[in-house]
């Protein structure tokens, strides 16, 4: 059955990059309007030096705007859960964050904050942050009743609430709020490289896009975006597997049913 969870997505990947393949070949379409999986492998082969690098920056500023995501978001979720006054006065400025266009105050966050590599991370950060502080949020208020009333018969302290409690009932929540947050960095690095639009031997996988598109080198803008892809797919499973390992043996979302 696992296997299969496996298997059947790259059955019909396969089967999808064959379709293409044999529509591109058959009715002879220009590479520089749709390339062909073989010629986009190929390319991906060839400029392997350039994208790889190009990855790397893009990447590390992934990981830095998902660390700093993963620590805000659950400090102020943590801040939130303390009463109820405060969440309701401050959450709909982190909704406001969520819905305000990154494309928008992504030229004014590089304009005020001097050092480029540090806007793109707070550009992907603004992006990334959301989904930590609701799905945190949400799982530390997600407690058994019962539990609950069971910790205040024992008279048992607010930390001891919160550290033997709430935050044990929120992991499935945190690591799901983690899981979108990864791939929010991402697309929020790429969006905000793309408004950046900056050259030099510092530039990550958009500036390659951008590039490609004004030197019609399709293919290399399509390796660039299956390497986007990619990155995102592994940064998924990654978490999921983080998620397994931490609540595997013990937590009700983990214990498959007899």
């Amino acid at each position: 059955m696992k296997g299969a969870r496996f298997l059947a997505p790259l059955i019909v990947a396969l089967l999808l990059l064959a379709i293409w393949q044999a529509w591109v070949t058959v009715a002879q379409v220009p590479a520089f309007l749709v390339p062909s999986p073989l010629l986009i492998a190929q390319t991906l082969v060839k400029d392997w030096d350039l994208l790889v690098g190009a990855l790397g920056v893009t990447l590390w500023i992934t990981l830095l705007a998902f660390v700093a995501s993963a620590v805000l978001g659950t400090l102020i979720a943590f801040v939130f859960v303390q009463s109820r006054w405060i969440e309701t006065a401050f959450f709909p400025y982190a909704v406001l964050l969520q819905v305000t266009p990154i494309v928008a105050i992504a030229p004014l966050i590089i304009i005020w904050v001097k050092d480029a590599t540090l806007s793109l991370v707070i550009c992907a950060t603004i992006v990334a942050l959301f989904p930590v502080i609701s799905n945190t949020t949400l799982g530390l208020r997600s407690v058994n009743p019962g539990l609950a009333a069971f910790f205040q018969l024992h008279r048992a302290s607010r930390w001891a609430l919160l550290w033997r409690l709430r935050i044990p009932s929120a992991l499935p929540y945190f690591f799901g709020g983690l899981r979108i947050s990864a791939g929010l960095a991402l697309i929020g690095a790429v969006v905000a490289e793309f408004v950046a639009g900056t050259g030099g031997t510092g530039t990550g996988l958009a500036y390659q896009i951008l590039q490609s598109g004004y030197q019609l080198n399709i293919p290399r803008m399509f390796a660039a975006l299956v390497l986007i892809s990619v990155t995102g797919v592994v940064l998924f499973l990654l978490l999921a597997a983080v998620n397994r390992w931490a609540l595997a043996g013990w937590h009700d979302s983990e214990i498959a049913p007899r």
